[in-house]
């Protein structure tokens, strides 16, 4: 009798370990493409929209997806909810907020994978579109002038911070290697400014549920 009570209190231990452990479906991915019109996603609003129609897309429903990027008025951080994130493949990117944009996140190229769980193309390869489209400091706050007009412009005009999904750049500066905060774009807003520098118009999604 000892030993059944023992067997059914072990089993009860686990069906509850088992119910609070995390949901490591996809919360986290790089657009697999972008809007098609340079840094112009119809502001947060059609950023978010995007995420969502490329995670439903994917399979993924029944979350609530922010795309990761600051405006004038608006920090990236404070938008992509309290975490932990995983990728198509069940990794973890990071546990929370403050881990995310620490050396603690584990954002690399084989990791920054898009909402097909295919990895998306870095330096070295062709083309290259490792340029993210962030609006970011290296904190996940704004960084004035550099959102494309809040992300609405697609011309000559304006520029967008961006990141490195693969960490690598032309040196070993934190620059460089840094997921959210690399360098502005060249040339303007547009499709061809943005792929003149290595990227694509692409950027980061999170669930924030």
């Amino acid at each position: 009798m000892r030993k059944l009570l023992l067997v059914t209190a072990a089993a009860s231990l686990a069906a509850i370990g088992g119910a609070s452990s995390q949901d490591a479906t996809m919360s986290f991915f790089v657009t697999s493409v972008g809007s098609g019109k340079g840094a112009d996603l119809g502001g947060l609003a059609g950023a978010d929209a995007h995420c969502g129609s490329l995670a439903e897309a994917a399979g993924i429903t029944g979350k609530t997806w922010r795309a990761y990027l600051s405006t004038s008025d608006t920090d990236a951080r404070d938008r992509i909810g309290k975490g932990p994130w995983f990728n198509a493949k069940g990794v973890k990117i990071a546990d929370d907020v403050a881990s995310l944009h620490s050396d603690a996140n584990a954002i690399t190229k084989q990791t920054a994978l898009d909402e097909k769980g295919e990895v998306v193309n870095g330096r070295g390869d062709k083309p290259n579109r490792h340029d993210v489209l962030t609006g970011s400091k290296p904190d996940g706050t704004k960084i004035a002038d550099q959102t494309c007009g809040d992300w609405t412009l697609s011309g000559a005009e304006g520029a967008a911070m961006t990141g490195h999904h693969d960490r690598m750049g032309l040196d070993d500066s934190a620059a460089a290697k840094s997921w959210n905060s690399s360098h502005a774009s060249r040339g303007g807003c547009s499709q061809e400014a943005l792929r003149s520098t290595g990227g694509d118009g692409l950027f980061y999604c999170f669930a924030v549920n």
